[in-house]
């Protein structure tokens, strides 16, 4: 009986852990991310959107500015990647969340997502 006890006592702990691991891939909107949630410093996180803005090759690696409509008007969020895409294309995004990233020379973002792999959504 007291083993039996500890199956279902387990079965929901294992449940929780099944549930957070889900709630991590979820796909985040430019607009949450831009509010600077602490708890997802360091984090990998995964967003969709259009890409409306590519620097290439500045400090080795591209910047790219993404929107998805959500938030403000004219509201983005940075990424830095080795990859690079064209204005207008549609992708995925997974890269690291980073928050008040200072690069030195004028380069300073409180949002940004480092280390992002891009993925056309339009293939």
């Amino acid at each position: 009986m007291i083993r039996m006890r500890h199956i279902l006592l387990a079965l929901p702990l294992a449940a929780g852990l099944l549930v957070t691991a889900v709630a991590a891939d979820e796909i985040h909107s430019v607009e949450a991310l831009n509010q600077a949630p602490e708890e997802l410093e360091g984090e990998t996180v995964r967003l969709e959107g259009i890409i409306a803005q590519v620097n290439e090759d500045i400090m080795g690696r591209n910047f790219l500015r993404l929107v998805d409509g959500t938030g403000e008007p004219g509201d983005f969020i940075t990424l830095t990647s080795q990859q690079t895409a064209d204005p207008g294309d549609r992708v995925r995004v997974e890269g690291v969340y980073v928050l008040d990233r200072d690069f030195g020379a004028g380069y300073v973002y409180p949002v940004l997502i480092e280390q992002a792999r891009l993925e056309d959504m339009d293939d």
